[in-house]
């Protein structure tokens, strides 16, 4: 059993940076497979990012790239996502959310989700 809480969200002008926390209880968070969701509001959620357990494997969407950077701290059982050159199209809910079996780009891979950080960015 793997609990996650999201920190670090708030209000933020474009352009501006935030970053993201995700503490994870649980021995066995070094294994997990980390991610990084978003969901605005009125759409679905959509992945942001992973990052395998050795961190030897990272991917983004397409419109977070040079942009987001996620990372990790085993030893402290933290996942961070970097946000910089924040947009308004960022403006959502983030969750982080770990995954047993490999990596994944699709919700349904995870098994265990956050309760959620907001992020608005504003004009």
């Amino acid at each position: 059993q793997v609990q996650l809480v999201e920190s670090g969200g708030g209000l933020v002008q474009a352009g501006g940076s935030l970053r993201l926390s995700c503490a994870a209880s649980g021995r066995t968070f070094n294994i997990y497979t980390m991610g990084w969701f978003r969901q605005a509001p009125g759409k679905e959620r959509e992945f942001v990012a992973f990052i395998s357990w050795k961190s030897s494997a990272i991917a983004y969407t397409n419109s977070v790239k040079g942009r987001f950077t996620i990372s990790r701290d085993n030893a402290k059982n933290t996942v961070y996502l970097q946000m910089n050159s924040l947009s308004l199209e960022d403006t959502a809910v983030y969750y982080c959310a770990a995954n047993r079996d490999g990596l994944g780009y699709v919700s349904s891979e995870y098994d265990y989700w956050g309760q959620g950080t907001q992020v608005t960015v504003s004009s």
